[in-house]
């Protein structure tokens, strides 16, 4: 097989195109094919496909797959065609997509790469520029969202993540039946969601049958507007619920800690996440220090027998039996004189028929918890993002389940 036939077959040319001539310029480490058409050749317009008179030629160039040490480019006289419709219009090549400067190959290789790497050290790897690798990573996650049928999920998660700053969010809808991003926007608004729900048809927003999310109350109201019985499928996710007794149990804990050390008793100094943590999740010698700590009087020992007790409540099967415990609980938090709990009890109860409806659908946001973590480490190894729409491209390329590759 010669030169010419061996890249034919490895670009995977057919008629009308076929391979000019291959160059070999050991100074430049580079393979040059040059790449040609059959004379008299009629394309179609890539608009609508309408066939035109050939307008003229232009030069292009493409990065393919390296030939051993060797770097491959693959040149071409692209004929532009005149469209009754769209005017003068470039055809399309059989080897890359357009407006890209890489072969087909060359970006499926380069998109698994960045799949497990940072853009610019994919750049450094391959010797592409960061422009390039990130010009990839745009193109892919258009790709594969022109390619997602639909963004509907029947089960879905609602969560914020933070962006640069504390109190910048962008706020994520996740399947979590896929564990896949469906949706990612800015902000933390009631409109923050609207543009997800209006995408999908009637049909699909009936289909949802439950949504774990926060008790933020822009969240909910977006929810009730687009979602049939709204209120029957929301359900509040167990860990920001216990999130608050924990909060609660610390507030006790550090009021408690100032007084005692004004007395000089350093009981309740460094011990801290012996309160905090789920007992499960201690070693043999601190979980010895808390039983020591619980059988005294401290404040700091009832609040922690409170909220322990509220973890039963995720155990019910039956709502009726979930809200009898629950009143038996709100009346010990209520009279055990401690605000932080009383304000806790109230809270919850405020919200507890989002809360109880976890005994029906027992889902949770720790898929989205998962995927914040992540996100977390693909902020980590980027060293950040300072344009939003870069973070949100990046979250749905790693996260999004989308098929990013183009197709050969």
């Amino acid at each position: 097989m010669d030169d010419r036939s061996l890249y034919a077959t490895i670009l995977g040319l057919e008629k009308p195109w076929d391979v000019e001539r291959v160059e070999l310029r050991e100074a430049e480490q580079a393979v040059h094919v040059w790449v040609n058409v059959d004379p008299g050749t009629r394309f179609g317009c890539p608009e609508c496909a309408a066939i035109g008179p050939t307008y003229d030629h232009v030069e292009r160039s493409w990065r393919h797959l390296d030939t051993c040490q060797y770097r491959t480019l693959v040149h071409a006289a692209v004929p532009r065609i005149t469209c009754p419709t769209h005017g003068v219009r470039t055809t399309q090549v059989p080897w890359a997509e357009r407006r890209s400067h890489f072969t087909l190959l060359f970006e499926r290789l380069a998109i698994s790469w960045l799949q497990e790497a940072t853009p610019l050290a994919v750049a450094r790897r391959l010797g592409l520029t960061w422009e390039e690798a990130n010009g990839m990573v745009e193109r892919a996650v258009r790709r594969g969202l022109a390619r997602r049928p639909s963004v509907a999920g029947r089960r879905l998660g609602i969560d914020e993540h933070s962006y640069l700053r504390h109190f910048e969010f962008v706020t994520l809808v996740c399947d979590l039946d896929t564990q896949d991003v469906l949706y990612v926007a800015d902000d933390r608004t009631a409109e923050t969601l609207e543009p997800y729900f209006e995408r999908l048809t009637p049909e699909e927003r009936a289909g949802i049958t439950a949504i774990a999310m926060d008790m933020w109350e822009p969240y909910r109201n977006t929810v009730r507007r687009y979602v049939p019985e709204a209120d029957a499928k929301i359900v509040f996710d167990k860990f920001h619920v216990m999130r608050y007794v924990v909060e609660a149990v610390d507030q006790v804990r550090r009021r408690e800690q100032r007084e005692l050390r004004r007395r000089g008793d350093e009981r309740l100094t460094h011990t801290k996440f012996l309160w905090l943590k789920n007992p499960a999740h201690l070693t043999q010698a601190m979980r010895r220090e808390l039983q020591r700590l619980r059988r005294s009087t401290l404040r700091a020992a009832r609040a922690w027998a409170i909220k322990e007790a509220f973890r039963r409540i995720w155990e019910y099967r039956s709502i009726p039996a979930a809200r009898a415990f629950f009143d038996r609980w709100h009346r010990w938090a209520v009279r055990s004189r401690l605000q932080p709990m009383i304000q806790v009890a109230g809270i919850i109860r405020r919200h507890l028929e989002n809360v109880l409806t976890y005994v029906k659908y027992h889902i949770t946001n720790a898929v989205t918890e998962g995927l914040n973590a992540k996100i977390q480490w693909i902020k980590y190894s980027s060293r950040g993002f300072r344009n939003r729409d870069r973070f949100k491209l990046a979250i749905l390329f790693h996260c999004g389940g989308l098929d990013l590759a183009p197709r050969v």
